[in-house]
């Protein structure tokens, strides 16, 4: 059955015929049958490279070969139990080891839960309610940050969602990123404020990338105001290198939330922290948080192998940092727009000068990324389908891929 006849009876079982709008292409979205490596394959006998790699996770690429083998051996010995398992250990080390702001961490199942679950313990912990987020900044679709979200809600325009209670958003605040002094100004005049949370590069409308001391400000600045800094990492864990974000710009928070990455390709999300903020979830402490698929061993074991590739092979960071910089040199080329890279994230954005902000991206030219992303996409190359969402490569891209990709985005945006 084609693409076209699975959307049409699609439609008729799940609202707007998918499971998250995102994936809501025009006139249809198209069915995989089967992916491996940096290709995917729809139903239709169409091959794509892959540079949406479902928004993250699969940094080794599709199928790779001892992730697999991982899931395979763990299904041998069940899938879900129910009960604590030693996978749990050994990847709570692995991330604790990897990050200097983590002291304790606890296993969710998505990165919307892991970011509900660090602000409820925010709160929890400080006694306070407000919290602050970033415009446009994408933290899950829980109602508490669900107030000009990035990602799906800004391609659709719809920054706030119906069904949030408008006494759940009086306690959401708001801030341009990038802007330091707005989040001074707001906390001087605020002072039930528990945390502020922030993508330290904003990935669900980019990459935003942050300018120079903008992270190390937030850190002076929440903590002379007594608010818990959170970061959301759930993206850049993993993606920007070992020790995600809060290492590469050496900035520590009081709380990290995690995802994508770190299930190797599985569900998972995580929350993490400082012992004392930790030791306040249940059952240790008062704040409840649990959940009937969390630890789950599948995406334990996917998560562990992925992780230990990461290690024992250094260069992979190195390798797609050099892969991302060759589309750039093809994409300035072409004069039009402008690229914004970090390591294996990047985008094209169609405006004259890389935004700095939710506003700045906002000014994108959203009908030319439209056309672009259409000629992409007959090129036989899959970027995520909105100009707010970050492409991202794997270590699956082989040269050629590298080459093929570069030359239609020189075609493409030529065009």
């Amino acid at each position: 059955m084609k693409s076209s006849d699975l959307f049409e009876r699609a439609k008729q079982l799940m609202p707007g015929g998918v499971s998250s709008p995102v994936r809501a292409i025009r006139p249809y979205p198209f069915y995989v049958e089967r992916a491996a490596g940096s290709r995917l394959t729809t139903v239709d006998g169409v091959e794509f490279i892959d540079c949406c790699l479902a928004y993250g996770p699969l940094i080794l690429g599709h199928v790779h070969p001892e992730v697999k083998g991982a899931i395979e051996r763990q299904i041998e010995k069940g899938w879900l139990y129910g009960t604590p398992t030693p996978l749990e250990i050994d990847l709570a080390g692995t991330i604790i080891e990897d990050h200097p702001a983590v002291d304790m961490v606890r296993f969710v199942s998505s990165g919307s839960e892991a970011t509900m679950a660090a602000i409820r313990l925010a709160r929890g912990y400080t006694g306070k309610q407000d919290i602050v987020k970033v415009e446009g900044g994408f933290h899950g679709a829980h109602d508490a940050v669900l107030v000009k979200a990035g990602s799906g809600a800004t391609t659709l325009g719809v920054p706030d969602s119906a069904g949030v209670l408008a006494d759940v958003v009086a306690h959401t605040r708001q801030v341009p990123y990038n802007d330091p002094e707005a989040l001074e100004t707001l906390l001087a005049r605020n002072e039930d404020v528990a945390a502020f949370i922030v993508e330290p590069i904003m990935g669900n409308i980019g990459p935003v990338l942050p300018e120079d001391g903008y992270l190390a400000d937030l850190r002076e600045i929440t903590a002379a105001h007594d608010v818990l800094l959170i970061f959301d990492e759930v993206i850049t864990g993993y993606r920007v290198g070992i020790g995600g974000a809060q290492v590469r710009y050496g900035v520590k928070p009081d709380l990290a939330t995690f995802g994508k990455i770190i299930g190797g390709g599985l569900p998972i999300g995580a929350f993490g922290g400082r012992r004392e903020i930790m030791e306040m979830v249940a059952p240790s402490g008062p704040v409840y948080q649990a959940g009937t698929f969390s630890g789950n061993p599948a995406s334990l074991a996917a998560g562990y192998a992925t992780l230990r590739y990461l290690h024992e092979h250094p260069g992979v960071y190195r390798h797609l940092d050099e892969a991302t910089r060759a589309i750039e040199e093809t994409a300035l080329d072409a004069r039009r727009g402008s690229f914004v890279r970090m390591g294996s994230l990047f985008k094209h954005f169609f405006r004259e000068a890389p935004p700095r902000n939710y506003r700045d991206v906002q000014e994108c030219d959203r009908e030319a990324f439209s056309r672009f992303w259409k000629a992409m996409l007959d090129a036989g190359i899959f970027l995520p389908p909105s100009q707010f969402e970050t492409n991202f490569l794997s270590t699956a891209h082989t040269r050629t891929d590298i080459e093929k990709i570069a030359d239609a985005y020189g075609s493409c945006l030529f065009a």
